[in-house]
């Protein structure tokens, strides 16, 4: 697995996804906030829609689907993995000294599965008596659940040079970086060729220390030679900045865009903005598109005697479709709605601009966005649909819930 990627739309060779599982229906009414949901998906349903989106990807491309489970399932075949994955998620509540009574309890499956699916009081109690699990409620969660696994593009990016390890901004979500990270070291299939962008320190140090917040829905490969990510609600420009050193150090990528967006949940990834389906053709949501009036541009000037890259900085006043335009020839724009601004609005709500490039000018998109299909399907482009009443309550497109893993270059 080489673990480079050099566009967004090369015909999809290589994926990882997440069927969602039992930590969806751990969401209540009374955490759903906690848990940055803001309604309770039907779980049944909502893994028959995810099934169906996993067999259009294969059957449209041939592509390979890992399963996140399975790569952790088999990562976890490491007894000091298992130890060490245990401890970390036993820590908030300062029960790591359990970490080998419920190793020793649990099989491999249910290891991986309560490291995703969460574990609770009662649930562990069945297995495993101990005086520390006393002081804390039998419904109270012993491993913390993590519902927005399914959407895999988050806790890592492969871009040009290698991988960018993200630093979620939400706590809740610290775990899914873990995982990827520890599945991307660790499992054969991938640990010859894992080269880490950021952070560059020890996967411990990485959790006990804090850095900036990157995540992968703001990190866009624009070409061979250009990177764009969002300076967002959960993006920080200092990780922006490391990100872009290390990228642009070998000359091979030449300028990173630095994309400020507005603080708003409607715009909380740079790929809810835009997403790019072929050399010459993006889809965007267009009241976002001209509400971002700054981007900075990156490129390298040097390196400094230690070996670090010298940055130089531009400042662009100008929108991100302008930038777009000076970095893509010929440009061909669709907007989500198809221009009708009650439409745009409803249906970027449900990520219309998300959609999932599987090759060049051929798309996986919600069914529920029906304004901005059509647009896409009148400007030549193949858009394969799959059902969304579930899948979208999340807030996440297709392009959230795929983490693209190798691609035919382009």
């Amino acid at each position: 697995m080489n673990l480079r990627l050099n566009s967004e739309f090369g015909t999809l060779k290589a994926v990882l996804m997440h069927r969602p599982g039992r930590e969806i229906d751990r969401l209540t009414p009374y955490n759903i906030s906690e848990y940055l949901f803001e309604d309770m998906p039907y779980l049944e349903i909502m893994q028959r829609e995810h099934d169906e989106f996993r067999s259009l990807i294969k059957g449209a491309t041939g592509a390979t689907v890992y399963r996140l489970l399975d790569l952790l399932i088999e990562s976890l075949i490491d007894d000091n993995l298992l130890i060490s994955a245990f401890q970390i998620a036993l820590k908030p509540h300062k029960l790591e000294h359990l970490a080998e009574d419920i190793i020793g309890r649990f099989s491999t499956l249910e290891c991986a599965n309560a490291l995703i699916g969460g574990v609770k009081v009662r649930e562990l109690q069945r297995k495993l008596r101990h005086k520390s699990l006393d002081k804390l409620g039998e419904h109270a969660f012993v491993i913390t659940p993590s519902p927005n696994s399914y959407f895999m593009r988050d806790p890592a990016a492969v871009v040009q040079t290698g991988v960018i390890s993200c630093q979620m901004k939400n706590t809740i979500r610290h775990r899914e970086s873990f995982i990827m990270r520890m599945i991307f070291e660790n499992h054969p299939l991938f640990k010859e060729n894992f080269n880490l962008i950021y952070p560059k320190d020890t996967i411990e140090e990485a959790l006990t220390e804090k850095h900036a917040d990157i995540e992968g829905g703001d990190v866009i490969v624009l070409s061979a030679k250009a990177l764009a990510i969002g300076n967002s609600e959960r993006t920080d420009p200092e990780a922006i900045l490391e990100v872009a050193k290390e990228v642009l150090k070998s000359g091979e990528v030449e300028r990173v865009y630095e994309v400020l967006l507005p603080k708003k949940r409607n715009f909380m990834h740079l790929d809810t903005v835009f997403t790019i389906i072929d050399e010459n053709l993006v889809v965007t949501y267009p009241d976002a598109m001209s509400a971002v009036m700054e981007t900075r541009v990156h490129r390298k000037e040097g390196i400094d005697e230690d070996g670090n890259t010298i940055l130089s900085t531009e400042v662009l006043k100008e929108s991100i479709l302008e930038v777009l335009k000076k970095e893509i020839d010929y440009l061909e724009i669709i907007h989500t709605g198809d221009g009708n601004p009650d439409y745009a609005s409803r249906e970027q709500w449900f990520d219309g601009a998300n959609v999932f490039a599987i090759g060049p000018r051929r798309v996986i998109s919600y069914n529920r966005n029906r304004h901005t299909n059509r647009a896409l399907r009148e400007a030549g482009v193949e858009v394969n649909v799959i059902p969304s009443s579930e899948l979208s309550r999340g807030l996440g497109g297709p392009r959230c819930m795929t983490m693209a893993l190798d691609r035919q270059d382009f």
